[in-house]
């Protein structure tokens, strides 16, 4: 029972528990991953527009992560104004280097 509540406090410490939020969450390799999926739900006349802006985070040996991965940081990239859509791009090199990065799209 002790070994049992010890993997269950290590799961939920290190976030493996974790809900994902995006509502695309696609395979995820442990040696590695290169996968792109979008942030958005509503696709009824989804609008691209002419400008594509970008934020990223980077993780080194799971240790340090370092950057800007908002909304708002990615639309200031391309100097969008209005957001009409967003993807999501997950890469990862046996966790020895992991990047996340937001794509927007807009005008």
């Amino acid at each position: 029972m002790r070994l049992l509540l010890t993997c269950f406090l290590f799961a939920a410490i290190t976030g493996c528990n974790a809900i994902p939020i995006a509502p695309v969450v696609p395979a995820h390799g442990q040696i590695y991953t290169n996968v792109r999926a979008p942030l958005d739900t509503d696709f009824d006349a989804t609008q691209l527009g002419d400008k594509v802006g970008y934020g990223q985070v980077s993780t080194y040996l799971g240790l340090v992560s370092v950057g800007d991965a908002s909304i708002k940081s990615a639309a200031a990239d391309a100097q969008i104004t209005t957001v009409h859509h967003a993807d999501y791009e997950s890469f990862s090199i046996l966790g020895i280097y992991s990047r996340f990065k937001v794509i927007v799209y807009g005008d």
